[in-house]
Order: C-alpha cells, then sequence, then structure tokens
C-alpha cells in the first residue's frame, strides 16, 4: 500500500468521528484534503465546516460544502464537534508537531474550538520523540531575528521560511535539530517568548485519537 493510498484510508475512517447535523473544523495538508474529498460524500448530512486556512476552505467550497466564520459559528451554533486535521510527527503521548503548510496558528485556534481532536496521519509519521521535523514557529516579522536567535540558545538552527507569509500576515521560522522529550514544556517556552505568535507543538491540545495509516490498515490510538 502507498503513502497516498493509506492517506485516504485514515481521511475515510475519520468519516465515523462525524456527528450529524454538527459543524465540522478541518485541518490543512496532504491528508486533510483526503479528509475534505471523503467528506464531501456526506456533506448533506452535516451543518458545515471550519477551515484552518483560505487554501482548505476554497476546496471545500469547491466540494459545495459550506464553510463558516469560526466567530460566527460558535455564537451561532456552539463548539465544533471534531476537529480532524493531520501532523508532521507524533509521540507515543500523542503530542503533536504541526504547521509544515504554514497554518498552524489558525489549526491550534480550530482544535480550541471543538469537543475532540482526530489526528490522520500515515505510519512514517510516527517517532519516539519530536523534533526530526523541524519545528515551525510563528512570528511577528519585526521579531524574526529575535526568535532565530532564541531557537540558537535553545541548541536548534533556525530557518526562515523564504517566500512564505502566513494566512495571518507573518513569517514562518523552522527550527531544526531539536529533540523535544518534554513537549509541553518546550510549547510553553515557545509560547513565552515576546514575537511568538504561536509554534508548532501540539502538547496541551494533543490529539484525542489518532488514525494511523499502515499497509496492513488503519490503526486507532486512542
Amino acid at each position: 500500500m502507498t503513502q497516498d493510498e493509506m492517506k485516504k484510508k485514515v481521511a475515510e475512517a475519520a468519516l465515523a468521528y462525524v456527528e450529524k447535523g454538527t459543524l465540522v473544523g478541518v485541518g490543512t495538508g496532504s491528508t486533510a484534503n483526503m479528509f475534505i474529498d471523503a467528506l464531501a460524500t456526506i456533506k448533506d448530512d452535516i451543518l458545515g465546516t471550519v477551515a484552518s486556512s483560505e487554501v482548505t476552505a476554497e476546496r471545500l467550497r469547491g466540494h459545495g460544502i459550506p464553510v463558516f466564520d469560526l466567530n460566527e459559528a460558535l455564537a451561532k451554533h456552539g463548539r465544533l464537534s471534531v476537529y480532524v486535521d493531520g501532523a508532521d510527527e507524533f509521540d507515543p503521548l500523542k503530542c503533536l508537531t504541526k504547521g509544515g503548510g504554514g497554518a498552524l496558528t489558525r489549526e491550534k485556534i480550530v482544535a480550541a474550538a471543538s469537543n475532540k481532536f482526530v489526528c490522520i496521519v500515515d505510519a512514517s509519521k510516527q517517532v519516539d520523540a519530536l523534533g526530526a521535523f523541524p519545528l515551525p514557529i510563528e512570528v511577528i516579522p519585526m521579531a524574526k531575528e529575535l526568535i532565530m536567535h532564541a531557537a540558537k540558545d535553545m541548541g536548534g538552527s533556525p530557518v526562515l521560511r523564504a517566500g512564505f507569509v502566513t494566512d495571518n500576515g507573518n513569517d514562518i521560522v523552522d527550527v531544526h535539530g531539536l529533540c523535544i522529550t518534554d513537549a509541553k514544556a518546550m510549547e510553553d517556552l515557545w509560547n513565552a517568548t515576546p514575537g511568538v505568535v504561536t509554534n508548532g507543538i501540539f502538547a496541551h491540545q494533543g490529539a484525542d485519537v489518532i488514525l494511523m495509516g499502515t499497509p496492513e490498515g488503519v490503526v486507532t490510538i486512542a
């Protein structure tokens, strides 16, 4: 089974967590795109969606799936029933690294507004400790050099993501070379650094369920 086939299987498996008549939060990235394609098959069963990026919103609308602004959704309908998204890495505690697509801030916001976070990945994303995938940090532009110095002080090798601006108008610094053994502490450290909008560690708000695609089928980690 190819990687794309595994992604498709977990995307389809995530439909089991979609409740009829509710709003669904949808993430960003290649696996999330496959979930959107699968969600289109039951679009008449849901109230609509909240997207974590403009790219995701465009794909949802292309399938004829209603997309709500999060503030409007919360005011009118309350919390989202589920948030479905991929990850760049996950550890044994279901802590995640996300943000390879640059949507980490909005992904954290939509995840926080949802009752359950279902993470859909293939087996290549499973690690013993986060850090093999560079840690994305969304930063206010005037603070990018400050954040890069902070990353070096932590033993990382920071790289400004060239030619990329987030949907929020900010920069991304990708920090290579970290071995994150205490994901919650590292998440807190970055969030306390002036100029950081958010970082790509999802530890305090890790996945409730991980659906992992393997050559043998979908494995549920709960």
